[in-house]
């Protein structure tokens, strides 16, 4: 009850803050450049995705700036950065009594709400006629953009998400029913947690669509909770780090069954469906405190109304699976690199490349500059892992800016170094592509 008569003080001198006006973060720009970065240009800007029918296809999502539209004579111009926050009059973070407080720790409403970043136009012969302090700045949103780029919807990512809805939205058990649990088990680099995430985020926004910010009895409805694992993560300092997401003021004293009522109350009173624990494998399955996280998943998956979704790597050969009430309650979900040794293959690895070179916003680019002219270059330098070929990218993006190359190829891509992983197994496949053992371009086309 003292924890309680705390929180609804805080949140009443936090009352005060809703008196204030809403601020936006925002930047002026030079006004050479405002028309090529202004969020209002035009109605849609591009979200790229690729196909499974081996097309390449293009998603809008509407514009959003937070000034409003703007108009060609409007001084100083103003747009959305990928810094920009929610309205600080929206809902904070809250506790146990519903009381406001900080944003919860990894800022997940502001992943969640923010808005979709904006493309800037490419510019051809205008880009020369820019002057240095102009072009400093197109260069710097261009380069925002690429190392944002995506997520990409390969056949893996659709793949995921419709198993992952279908899991989540099958878990409406009452409370006397155990839920069923998802692991996601993949090497690094194939996009595990962009992936989730991104499931997340769209499962987020639709809960708070349908059914609005607040639950009946008041509280904020946070639909999902990530809570990320370390290698010396024991049972109270995982529940310690739920209390944390939802900003809880107990979430530094008392014991662990303590900790894990008060996680079970805003649990509840949020109404969170979805807790996605990331880097499960820094979990010490045999050692005492994986044990007790082990058992505690499994009074989570009966107490909790959520539906856990485990993200890691080698998570059986780690022994998750190892007892069978968690083996029998979890579904194993893998991701698979792009393989080249079929034909289906090959046209999802063509496909997201003309996916990628669509999105990129390059002076010089041309059609069939990654998938006809860097196809095969690609899979080596990437080893097909979307991770290690998104780096390369980005960094090859960056590199084609600064040198004044504007293009992709494999001359600006030589001076770029990737992950060591991909490095290392790069010699075996550019060999085996050289003596045309394997090719990464499909035998036949679709019409």
């Amino acid at each position: 009850m003292t924890e309680r008569r705390m929180a609804l003080r805080m949140a009443r001198e936090d009352a005060a803050l809703d008196l204030e006006p809403p601020r936006t973060n925002e930047v002026t720009g030079p006004p050479s450049v405002r028309r090529h970065l202004d969020p209002s240009h035009g109605d849609t800007a591009p979200t790229v995705a690729a196909s499974e029918e081996g097309s390449t296809s293009v998603m809008t999502t509407p514009r959003t700036s937070r000034t409003g539209p703007t108009t060609a004579t409007s001084t100083p111009m103003r747009w959305s950065t990928c810094d920009d926050r929610p309205d600080p009059a929206a809902p904070a973070g809250l506790g146990a009594a519903g009381q406001r407080g900080a944003l919860p720790q990894g800022g997940w409403r502001e992943f969640a709400d923010a808005p979709s970043l904006v493309a800037p136009e490419v510019l051809t012969r205008q880009l020369r006629a820019l002057t240095a302090d102009d072009a400093e700045v197109y260069n710097h949103f261009r380069q925002l953009w690429h190392a944002n780029l995506g997520p990409i919807r390969t056949p893996q990512l659709t793949t995921l998400h419709e198993q992952l809805s279908t899991v989540v939205d099958s878990n409406l058990q009452f409370g006397d029913k155990a839920k069923g649990a998802v692991a996601i088990d993949a090497y690094p680099g194939l996009g595990k947690t962009t992936s989730v995430l991104a499931f997340a985020k769209d499962f987020h926004r639709r809960e708070i669509r349908i059914k609005g910010t607040h639950t009946r009895d008041g509280h904020q409805r946070w639909p999902v909770c990530r809570v990320g694992l370390t290698g010396n993560t024991g049972l109270k300092e995982f529940n310690r780090a739920m209390l944390e997401f939802y900003a809880h003021p107990g979430n530094t004293r008392g014991t662990s069954a303590d900790l894990s009522r008060r996680a079970l109350d805003c649990v509840t009173s949020c109404e969170t469906r979805l807790l996605v624990v990331d880097d499960l494998h820094f979990l010490r399955v045999h050692a005492t405190s994986g044990v007790e996280i082990s058992n505690h998943f499994k009074y989570i998956a009966n107490e909790f109304p959520v539906t856990v979704v485990f993200i890691g790597v080698r998570l059986a050969e780690r022994g998750l699976f190892a007892e069978a009430q968690t083996a029998r309650r979890t579904t194993l979900v893998g991701m698979r690199p792009f393989v080249i040794d079929t034909d289906t293959g090959r046209r999802e690895w063509r496909t997201m490349l003309l996916a990628i070179e669509q999105g990129l916003v390059l002076a010089d680019k041309y059609p069939g500059m990654l998938a006809d002219d860097l196809s095969d270059y690609l899979f080596v330098r990437s080893t097909g892992h979307i991770g290690s070929l998104m780096v390369l990218i980005n960094r090859g993006c960056h590199r084609a800016i600064v040198t004044g190359r504007e293009r992709l190829d494999a001359d600006v891509l030589d001076t770029v170094s990737n992950d060591e992983d991909a490095e290392t197994a790069r010699r075996e496949l550019a060999a085996a592509l050289d003596a045309r053992h394997i090719t990464t371009r499909p035998t036949r086309r679709r019409r």
